[in-house]
C-alpha cells in the first residue's frame, strides 16, 4: 500500500524505495519481562513473535525484488525507562543482530524509553541518533517536535502506537493502523508499533501523546493492518468513521 510517493507500507514496515530503507517503530523489547516483574505471569515469546513477523516483511520485499540496504528504528527499541533488564539486553541484542543480517546498516533513533540504550548500541557499533534524514524525508521518534524542518517534505514518526477500535455486534476489537495527515504543511506518517503483545492506542477515543498530533487528527487518513489477510486497508479520513 502506497502511503505517499515512494513510501510503501508492508505490514509493520515502511519501505522507502529511493533509499532502499525499511523503517520500523516501537518494538519495546523486554516488555513481558517488565510485566513479569510486576507479578503478571506471561510467557516470554515477544522476540520470537517479532522475528516471525519481520520474516514475512523481508520475504515480501524479496518477492518484489526490493533490496534493503538500511533499517531504521524510530525509537523505543527497549521497554524499561531507567535500566536494562537481563532479558531486555538479550532480546535487544538478538534483534539487532537479526536486522544486521538483513541489511547493510542499522540506525537507531533514541526514543523516550531508550534512556539506557547507549551501551547496547555501542556493543554492536550501531548509530544511536536523535533523528534520521533521507533526502526530503525526516524520521523521528515523535515525542518532541522537530527543531528544523527545512528541506523536509515528509515526516515519519512512531511513539503514538496508533490503532483503530472497530465495533461489531457490541464487541470492539483494535487493529494496528497507520495515520497519514499533515504537520506544518508537510506529509506526516504515524507508524504503528511493532510491540505485538498489545495493539496500541485507539486514536478515535483516547488521548494522544505526541505534540505533533495535538492540532487534531480528524482529517488524517487511517490505514488498518489486517494481519490475517496480510493486507492494509484504506479506511479513509477519521472524521468519517
Amino acid at each position: 500500500m502506497q502511503l505517499a510517493p515512494g513510501i510503501e507500507a508492508i505490514d509493520l514496515g515502511l519501505y522507502l524505495s529511493t533509499h532502499q530503507a525499511l523503517v520500523f517503530s516501537d518494538f519495546h523489547m523486554g516488555f513481558e519481562h517488565s510485566l513479569n516483574a510486576q507479578g503478571y505471569m506471561l510467557p516470554r515469546t515477544h522476540y520470537k513473535d517479532v522475528v516471525d513477523r519481520l520474516e514475512q516483511v523481508f520475504a515480501e520485499l524479496a518477492k518484489q525484488e526490493k533490496p534493503v540496504k538500511t533499517v531504521v528504528i524510530t525509537g523505543d527499541l527497549k521497554h524499561e525507562f531507567g535500566r536494562i533488564l537481563r532479558q531486555e539486553w538479550r532480546d535487544v541484542l538478538r534483534l539487532v543482530d537479526y536486522l544486521l543480517r538483513k541489511a547493510d546498516k542499522l540506525v537507531l533513533i533514541k526514543g523516550n524509553h531508550d534512556v539506557q540504550l547507549g551501551p547496547v548500541a555501542a556493543n554492536r557499533n550501531v548509530d544511536l541518533v536523535p533523528d534520521v534524514r533521507l533526502g526530503d524525508i525526516l524520521i523521528i521518534h515523535g515525542d518532541e517536535e522537530p527543531a528544523n524542518l527545512k528541506g523536509t517534505h515528509t515526516i515519519i514518526m512512531g511513539h503514538e502506537h496508533p490503532a483503530l477500535g472497530l465495533k461489531h455486534k457490541g464487541r470492539t476489537e483494535r487493529y494496528k493502523c497507520y495515520l497519514v495527515g499533515t504537520y506544518r504543511k508537510r506529509t506526516l506518517i504515524v507508524q504503528p508499533s511493532a510491540k505485538l503483545m498489545v495493539e496500541g492506542t485507539d486514536v478515535t477515543k483516547e488521548q494522544l501523546l505526541s505534540p505533533l498530533l495535538q492540532g487534531g487528527i480528524k482529517s488524517f487518513k487511517a490505514y488498518v493492518i489486517d494481519e490475517k489477510a496480510k493486507e492494509i486497508l484504506d479506511f479513509g479520513q477519521l472524521k468519517n468513521l
